[in-house]
């Protein structure tokens, strides 16, 4: 795990790096606000370990830098402010968690692993591949498969085959899936849900076991 600790007072970073080395983690230290900058716009870490006193360029701006660079690497401000104030405004600003100094160094090994278990876990939720059976999207590229073998649909088709995908095993009424896929505004009388279906099946050779016709309401991709 390759950690980023940006502490300016040598005391508490030699007591923190001898610390994070011991437990066998990859620490590099800045000891100021702008070096700081440099080293996160210029690598990926793991973690950002951050004092929100630095030279040069607060903890808090340069939090606020990281966010608006849409870096989501966790963060754990170390500070000496243990005021609510300072702490909701370092954390509404974008850190992730808060440690007031002095603190046990086992603590901050907890809280580190904790953060990073979290951020794995939302990435892999994040991951943009959706499917149901034979049935692959990866929504980053666009891309339809079934059977690995790549399914060109139209816009349209592809916007309700992800919506049909990503509630999978549930009956969608053909409302719900006009005011999702067509917008809010589109004629409810409108048979042009039952007509795009009609277009995924034959495309995609979907059997009526699988996008199934639930008579009287709408329809339902069945996870096989």
């Amino acid at each position: 795990m390759n950690i980023l600790l940006i502490e300016d007072d040598k005391r508490i970073s030699d007591f923190v790096l001898k610390g994070l080395q011991e437990n066998g983690f990859n620490v590099h230290l800045s000891d100021n606000g702008v070096n700081a900058r440099e080293h996160i716009l210029s690598s990926e870490w793991d973690i950002i370990l951050m004092d929100i006193m630095l030279p040069d360029i607060d903890g808090v701006e340069l939090v606020k830098l990281i966010r608006y660079k849409k870096k989501n690497t966790p963060i754990i401000m170390l500070s000496a402010l243990g005021d609510p104030e300072d702490k909701v405004n370092a954390l509404d600003s974008g850190a992730d968690d808060y440690l007031v100094k002095p603190f046990h160094f086992k603590e901050l090994i907890s809280r580190i692993n904790a953060l990073v278990r979290r951020t794995k876990l939302n990435y892999d939720k994040e991951q943009n591949i959706y499917s149901c059976g034979d049935i692959i999207i990866n929504t980053d590229e666009h891309k339809v498969l079934v059977n690995n073998k790549t399914i060109d649909l139209s816009p349209r088709e592809y916007k309700l085959l992800l919506f049909l995908v990503e509630n999978k095993n549930k009956v969608m009424p053909r409302t719900q899936i006009l005011n999702n896929v067509w917008g809010i505004n589109y004629d409810n009388n409108t048979n042009v849900v039952d007509v795009y279906i009609s277009y995924l099946r034959n495309k995609m050779n979907l059997t009526s076991a699988t996008l199934q016709t639930i008579v009287g309401t709408g329809y339902m991709l069945k996870d096989s």
